[in-house]
């Protein structure tokens, strides 16, 4: 592919990229170490098997917000039962609080492990530092800051390949599921797919699109709507894009955490400091900090 059009290419990445990267956030990150930390290298499969869940669903999500120029929610309203509607929102708000809570907590205490200040100053200020770029920058600006802070992510890709995996067994658990039916392994499994398919991303999807065509002049419902197929061929390219790119930083951070964490015994995680020990290939005492807390 010629450089100006690999150019093109990443840079008509927004949306989906975008929501791909925000699946794998601080409780994403921390269930996937789980699965790895207790099941080994068993559930690497999983990858495999949501990422076309994953591109099917929020394709569609991005298709009605392209093509409706209203977001999830709108559309909702207008096609179905108010009591269909304020039930949607009720679970989405409930699901919401709870992982911004556990995003919140996952950034504070990452943040005390390399600084030594106690998490419970760190979460406000965070909350803040949201709010702030919320109501004081433009969609713009938001999305060019997340879509660059997807490339820590690579992280885990790096200390993959320094923790010197059992490739084979990996690419056997690629390929071959391991399915297991104990409790634990439900669990995990669940887990998993629960965090991977999060309901908030399928709202996500359908009003980033409205926002990309609102940040492009098209203010009204009636200047939106509709779409053309180089539109939504960019759009398909977009949401495989950030789907692939999902998924395959959950699949490294499972044998990441399968490679250093369950092959010496750590099978059960409690802690992001004990998560973030899947890291010190890469970063050495820096994975969980030297600092004592204050």
């Amino acid at each position: 592919m010629p450089t100006g059009r690999v150019r093109r290419f990443f840079s008509q990445l927004g949306p989906g990229l975008i929501t791909g990267a925000a699946d794998d956030d601080p409780s994403g990150i921390a269930t996937y170490s789980v699965a790895g930390a207790a099941l080994g290298y068993g559930p690497l499969w999983t990858a495999l098997f949501s990422f076309p869940l994953m591109a099917a669903v929020q394709l569609m999500c991005a298709r009605l917000g392209m093509v409706s120029g209203r977001g999830l929610a709108a559309v909702v309203r207008r096609r179905y039962p108010r009591w269909v509607l304020w039930g949607a929102c009720l679970l989405l708000i409930v699901a919401n609080v709870f992982n911004i809570g556990a995003d919140l907590g996952g950034m504070a205490e990452a943040t005390q492990m390399v600084t030594g200040v106690n998490s419970l100053w760190w979460a406000p200020v965070y909350l803040g530092l949201i709010l702030v770029l919320l109501f004081q920058t433009s969609y713009r600006t938001v999305a060019r800051i997340f879509k660059w802070l997807t490339l820590a992510l690579f992280a885990y890709l790096i200390a993959a390949f320094l923790s010197k995996p059992d490739w084979r067994a990996a690419w056997h658990s690629t390929f071959v599921p391991d399915l297991r039916f104990s409790r634990k392994y439900l669990s995990v499994l669940v887990a998993i797919l629960g965090t991977s398919i999060s309901p908030y991303l399928f709202f996500w999807q359908a009003t980033q699109e409205v926002e990309e065509e609102r940040a492009e002049g098209r203010r009204t419902v009636a200047q939106r709507k509709g779409a053309t197929a180089e539109e939504l061929r960019w759009a398909r390219n977009d949401v495989v894009t950030g789907m692939f790119f999902s998924n395959l930083v959950m699949y490294f951070i499972i044998l990441t955490a399968a490679a250093t964490l369950h092959a010496h015994g750590l099978t059960g995680i409690a802690t992001a400091r004990q998560a973030a020990e899947a890291l010190r290939p890469l970063a050495g005492n820096a994975a969980t900090g030297c600092s004592q807390s204050v």
